[in-house]
């Protein structure tokens, strides 16, 4: 799971300010200075693994939208929003590297001309990049074995959840945006969940799409999953309007199977939404699902 880092330097007793690593980005390898010391964060997930890491940021983006995250972000400067950097703000601060990705995609070669900058995109594979970004983190911070404890500590909880899902049935994905529904595929955004779970998934023809399929309460009725687990957007974001219970509190999906047995889990949608492949964001959303399946 866990990609090997080209070490450029020989490290005997962990990095130090100056020396290089080479650590895997979603650009492809890119070789980065070891324990900066000022650094601007434009990806929430990066935000989340780097605090469990203990490593405290000197910029970041507002609003966050993880409560989680308040703290380790407390005193930083503000260097612009999830998908629009304040370039000015961030010359201001002087970071030794800037850590971006995911909405902030876009944007990185703009910011690499202020300061180093790594995209740490998680994507295609949001369990295997998340743990390689962990791994990378500890490189460059020094925290080698903190990332390792992490990563195990999260295999074993990702081995139980397996376990405690594992017969309980077919599930469907999906999010609400006020009154309206998308559905999720295994090859979607919340597509990880299907796959590290091994949980089968209700409609397999279900789109790929990174806003997922317009699906109706029919096709909910109609897929039966045994397992309904519902993302929703407004809260995520923290935005007003229908919430996902009361869009989903209808004659239709009280038909389906998860509704009938109270297998329908409503994610804290934050973590999942904004912060997904961070280390804590992927052990909160497991510790749900397993707390619900198991009846914790």
């Amino acid at each position: 799971m866990l990609r090997t880092l080209a070490l450029c330097l020989t490290l005997a007793c962990g990095p130090l300010a100056g020396q290089t690593v080479t650590v895997d980005t979603y650009r492809g390898p890119v070789e980065v200075e070891t324990m900066p010391e000022r650094i601007a964060v434009f990806d929430v997930a990066a935000l989340d693994t780097l605090a469990a890491l203990g490593v405290t940021p000197a910029g970041v983006i507002e609003p966050i939208y993880v409560t989680y995250l308040g703290d380790a972000t407390a005193g930083a400067e503000r260097v612009g929003t999830l998908f629009e950097p304040d370039f000015e703000a961030v010359a201001a601060l002087g970071p030794d590297l800037i850590i971006a990705g995911g909405r902030s995609y876009e944007a990185v070669p703009d910011l690499a001309r202020i300061a180093p900058t790594i995209d740490m995109t998680i994507w295609e594979d949001v369990v295997g990049q998340g743990l390689d970004r962990l791994e990378a983190y500890g490189e460059i911070f020094g925290k080698q074995d903190e990332a390792a404890a992490l990563a195990v500590a999260f295999q074993e909880k990702l081995a139980a959840t397996r376990a405690a899902v594992a017969g309980k049935g077919r599930a469907l994905i999906v999010m609400t945006v006020g009154p309206k529904v998308s559905g999720y595929g295994a090859g979607g955004r919340f597509g990880w969940l299907h796959d590290a779970l091994e949980l089968p998934e209700a409609v397999e023809a279900v789109e790929d799409a990174t806003h997922g399929e317009a699906i109706s309460f029919e096709f909910i009725r109609d897929a039966d999953p045994e397992i309904l687990i519902v993302v929703d957007r407004q809260a995520a974001i923290g935005q007003g309007g229908a919430a996902a219970k009361a869009t989903l509190d209808n004659a239709l999906v009280r038909e389906t199977r998860a509704w009938k047995t109270g297998r329908v889990i409503y994610l804290d949608s934050a973590p999942l939404y904004i912060a997904g492949g961070g280390i804590q964001s992927m052990s909160i959303i497991l510790d749900q699902i397993a707390a619900h399946v198991t009846g914790g």
